[in-house]
């Protein structure tokens, strides 16, 4: 009887630990999908980042350029 007993709780014991694989093996699905997305989301900001620098690297050569034509007329 405590054969069975014993043999119970450790086919209980694997039954438990089968779930908490498999459980941890979707948690692990879902994060990775999470970072990939993360990842994708980074690279377009970045890119975003990448443009406005360069906008603003462009307005700034604008309003240098209209103050040196200011200055030019003002003489």
């Amino acid at each position: 009887m405590e054969e069975q007993t014993t043999l119970q709780r450790l086919s209980e014991r694997v039954t438990e630990i089968l779930q908490q694989h498999d459980s941890m093996r979707e948690e692990m699905k879902a994060l990775r999908i999470e970072t990939v997305t993360l990842r994708s989301e980074s690279e377009a900001k970045d890119a975003e980042i990448d443009r406005l620098t360069e906008e603003n690297g462009m307005k700034d050569m604008e309003i240098e350029d209209i103050v040196s034509k200011i200055e030019s007329i003002l003489g």
